[in-house]
C-alpha cells in the first residue's frame, strides 16, 4: 500500500476542550476523535491516529503499509500533558492494519499495542487493529422511533439469550459459525415466530480467546471480526429491528484479559488497571481489573457504552459481573484486599463509576434499559442514582434463578419440605426491578441443560420443564431463556458446538419449543403478566402454604381492575382433581394456558377450556374455582367480564362439586392456549426452522 513517508503533526482532532473533558472524566464521545480516523488535511486523504500513553518515551505507528517499520512513522506528544501522542499520515485508509509501538520510559519497556479504540480488528488468533469506518445507511427510523415502548419498565419483557458463535453452525463448512450476515437471515424471523422481545447477545466485542464467551474483552469498540466486518453486525441489529426484535448487549467494565497487545501495562505502567494486585488483578478470572477511580479511564469506559448504543442502535446494555466491581473483597480470602478509606469492603470507586454511568446513559438515551448481573444483596441496584441507588433499570434475580432450580432438581416426592423456596421469592420480589434469569451459567461446568437437571423418567424431565417455564412467566418480573432451552437441548451447552437443532425431528422437543411459543404469546397478550411487574400491587397470593401438595397459587394483575390472571401449579406427577381456589370475582374463567396440553407434549388434564365461578368461599375470597391441575403442571385462567352474582356462604364439605373426566377435556386446553394462533405447520413453522432445518442441521 503506498503511503506517505512522514508523519504530520497539525490537523488534530482534540480541541482543548476534549483533553479537560477526559483529564476530569467526562468526555463520553472519545471515539470520535481517539484511534483511528480517516479524515481529508489540506487536501489529501489519510488517517488521523490519537493513543494516550502518558508515560511513553515514544510512540510509533507500525503496519503492512510500512513493513512493521517501528521507527519510520514517530506520533507526537501533545504539550498539554494528556500523555496523549497523535499525527497525521497521509494516503492511509480503509482496511490497513496497523499497531502502536510502544517504548516506555520506564525499564526500557516496549511493545506492540492495538488500538485501544479501534472499530475493527483483525480475525484472531491475528491481533492488529484494523482502519475502518463506520458508515451504514441505518433502515430501523421506525423501531429507533418507538423503542420506548418495547424498553418500558410497564412492557412485556421476555429475552433470548444467545452466543453468537455456537447458535447454529454449517456442517456443510467443517462447521463454521454463521456470519452477522447468514444470522440475519434466520436469527430474526426465529426470534419474532418464537415470540419474543428481545435479544441478548453474549459479548459480541472483540476477544481473544473464544473460549471467554467473551467475557475476556480487548476490543471495546470493535464487534467481533470473527463473523464479519462492523457494517456486518449493523445490518444484523438493523434485521432484528425490522423484525421488531431489540438488541441487548453483554457489556464488561469490569475486568480484561492480559493479552499483550491489549490493554494491560499499556505504556509500560498499570495505565488502565490498579498497579496493586490486591485491587488490579482478579484471583479467579485470572485478569486485570479496571481503575474506575481514574478518570480517564472512566471517560474510556462510558464513551465505550454510549458507543454501542448511537453507533449500533443497541437497545439496552448488560452488564457483566457487578458484584466483583462493588465488593473489594470479591474472590478474595483475608489479607488479600485493601480496605476502603473508611475501612470497608465496597469499592467507592467502582459505586460512583457504576451511577456515573447509569446517569449519563439515561440522560442521553432515555429509551434503553441497562440490566446489572448482580449476585448479592446490595440495595438498591435498579433504583436511581440521586435516591442512593446504582441506577440500573433492572437487575437479575440470581436468588430466584437458584433458588428455582435447587428446588426443581428434587424428587417430587421431597419437594413438599422445600416450599419455601417457591415462594421465599415474593418476599423481595419488588424490591428491585427484577429479570427472570435461566442463564447460560445455568447450563455448563459439569451443571447439566436445564431438561437434564429435571429429576424423574423422560415424561417428568418433559413436564418438568414446562412447568419450570410457566412458573417463570407466572412469577412477576421480565424474563430472559438461554438458547437451546427453548425446545429442550438435551447436551450441556458447548461453545465449541451448535445447537442440537435435529431435535425438533421429535414430538416431545417440538412440544417444549411450542409451549415457550404459547407462554411468549400470552405474556405479550395479557397487561396481567407485565404491567405491574416490579408492584406488589400486581401479585397477590392465593395460597403458598399447601406444602402437602406442592401446590401454589395466585393472581397477577394489571392496571385495569378487569386484568386478572389465575396462575395455579402443581409441582407433582399426581393430578389434582377438583383442587378449589378462591378467586375474587364470579363469571367465567377462561384456561389460557395449560402446560399439559397436548399440542405441548403433556396428557392432556386440563379444565375444558374453563370455568364458571362457583359462589363457594374459598381462600378468604367470595367465589372459587374447582379446578382440575394437571400432573406436573401449570394452568392460567383469566377472568373473564364478571357477571353480577351475589355470593353465598356455603359449606365446601357439604356442596362438593362434580369433578369432570381428565381424559375428556385432553385436547380443550390445547384449543384455547391455541385459539389466537393456529398450530404451526411442519412447514414453514419455528418447528422446521425454514431453510435451516435442512441445510444446517446439528454436528
Amino acid at each position: 500500500m503506498k503511503t506517505s513517508d512522514k508523519v504530520v503533526y497539525d490537523g488534530s482532532l482534540l480541541t482543548d476542550h476534549d483533553i479537560y473533558l477526559f483529564k476530569q472524566g467526562s468526555h463520553f464521545t472519545l471515539f470520535e476523535k481517539m484511534g483511528a480516523h480517516m479524515i481529508e488535511l489540506n487536501g489529501i486523504k489519510g488517517t488521523h491516529f490519537a493513543v494516550w500513553a502518558p508515560n511513553a518515551e515514544k510512540v510509533t505507528v507500525i503496519g503492512d503499509f510500512n513493513d512493521w517499520n517501528k521507527a519510520s512513522h514517530p506520533l507526537k506528544v501533545r504539550d498539554d500533558g494528556s500523555g496523549i501522542w497523535e499525527g497525521f499520515i497521509a494516503e492511509l485508509g480503509t482496511g490497513a492494519v496497523y499497531k502502536y509501538h510502544i517504548i516506555s520510559k520506564h525499564n526500557g519497556y516496549h511493545v506492540d499495542k492495538g488500538d485501544p479504540f479501534a472499530f475493527l480488528s483483525q480475525t484472531p488468533p491475528d491481533t492488529a487493529s484494523v482502519i475502518w469506518d463506520l458508515e451504514h445507511d441505518w433502515d430501523d427510523a421506525e423501531w429507533m422511533k418507538e423503542r420506548q415502548k418495547v424498553n418500558a419498565l410497564g412492557a412485556p419483557v421476555s429475552i433470548y439469550e444467545l452466543h453468537f458463535g455456537s447458535w447454529r453452525r454449517v456442517p456443510e463448512e467443517d462447521y463454521r459459525s454463521l456470519t452477522y450476515r447468514e444470522m440475519a437471515d434466520y436469527l430474526p424471523k426465529y426470534l419474532r415466530e418464537m415470540g419474543f422481545t428481545h435479544v441478548e447477545f453474549l459479548p459480541i466485542m472483540e476477544h481473544p480467546f473464544f473460549g471467554s464467551w467473551g467475557y475476556q474483552t480487548v476490543g471495546y469498540f470493535a464487534p467481533t471480526a470473527r463473523y464479519g466486518t462492523p457494517q456486518d453486525f449493523m445490518f444484523l441489529i438493523d434485521e432484528l429491528h425490522r423484525n421488531d426484535i431489540g438488541v441487548i448487549l453483554d457489556w464488561v467494565p469490569s475486568h480484561f484479559p492480559g493479552d499483550e497487545h491489549g490493554l494491560v501495562y499499556f505504556d509500560g505502567t498499570n495505565l488502565f488497571e490498579h498497579a496493586d494486585p490486591k485491587k488490579g488483578f482478579h484471583p479467579e478470572w485470572k485478569s486485570f481489573i479496571f481503575n474506575h477511580g481514574r478518570y480517564e479511564v472512566r471517560s474510556f469506559l462510558i464513551s465505550s457504552a454510549l458507543f454501542w448504543l448511537s453507533r449500533y442502535h443497541a437497545d439496552g446494555l448488560r452488564v457483566d459481573a457487578v458484584a466483583s466491581m462493588l465488593y473489594l473483597d470479591y474472590a478474595r480470602n483475608e489479607g488479600e484486599w485493601i480496605p476502603n478509606e473508611h475501612g470497608g469492603k465496597e469499592n467507592l470507586d467502582a459505586i460512583s463509576f457504576l451511577r456515573r454511568f447509569n446517569e449519563i446513559v439515561y440522560e442521553r438515551h432515555p429509551d434503553v434499559q441497562t440490566i446489572a448481573e448482580e449476585s448479592t444483596s446490595w440495595p438498591m441496584v435498579s433504583r436511581p442514582a440521586y435516591v442512593g441507588g446504582l441506577g440500573f433499570g433492572m437487575k437479575w434475580n440470581m436468588g430466584w434463578m437458584h433458588d428455582t432450580l435447587d428446588y426443581f432438581a428434587k424428587e417430587a416426592i421431597h419437594r413438599k419440605y422445600h416450599q419455601n423456596q417457591l415462594t421465599f421469592s415474593i418476599w423481595y420480589a419488588f424490591f428491585e426491578n427484577f429479570v427472570l434469569p435461566l442463564s447460560h451459567d445455568e447450563v455448563v461446568y459439569g451443571k447439566g441443560s436445564l431438561i437434564r437437571q429435571m429429576p424423574g423418567d423422560d415424561w417428568q424431565k418433559f413436564a418438568n420443564l414446562r412447568l419450570l417455564f410457566g412458573y417463570m412467566y407466572g412469577h412477576p418480573g421480565k424474563k430472559l431463556l438461554f438458547m437451546g432451552g427453548e425446545f429442550g437441548q438435551w447436551d450441556e451447552w458447548y461453545h465449541e458446538k451448535s445447537l442440537d437443532w435435529n431435535l425438533l425431528d421429535y414430538p416431545t422437543h417440538q412440544g417444549i419449543q411450542r409451549w415457550v411459543q404459547s407462554l411468549n404469546a400470552a405474556y405479550r397478550r395479557e397487561p396481567a403478566l407485565y404491567e405491574a411487574d416490579f408492584s406488589q400491587e400486581g401479585f397477590e397470593w392465593i395460597d403458598a402454604c399447601d406444602a402437602d401438595a406442592s401446590v401454589i397459587s395466585f393472581l397477577r394483575k394489571g392496571k385495569k381492575t378487569g386484568d386478572i390472571i389465575l396462575v395455579a401449579a402443581n409441582f407433582t406427577p399426581v393430578p389434582r382433581i377438583s383442587y378449589r381456589l378462591g378467586v375474587p370475582r364470579g363469571g367465567f374463567w377462561s384456561e389460557i394456558l395449560n402446560s399439559d396440553a397436548k399440542l405441548c407434549g403433556g396428557s392432556g388434564h386440563g379444565n375444558f377450556g374453563g370455568m364458571e365461578a362457583d359462589a363457594i368461599r374459598a381462600h378468604g375470597r367470595p367465589y372459587s374455582l374447582p379446578l382440575v391441575l394437571p400432573p406436573l403442571g401449570v394452568v392460567f385462567l383469566k377472568s373473564e367480564a364478571p357477571q353480577e352474582i351475589k355470593p353465598v356462604s356455603v359449606d365446601l364439605e357439604e356442596s362438593p362439586t362434580p369433578v369432570a373426566d381428565p381424559a375428556d377435556s385432553a385436547d380443550s386446553s390445547a384449543k384455547v392456549m391455541a385459539k389466537d394462533k393456529p398450530e404451526p405447520k411442519r412447514t414453514g413453522s419455528v418447528i422446521d426452522l425454514l431453510p435451516m432445518k435442512s441445510s444446517m442441521s446439528s454436528e
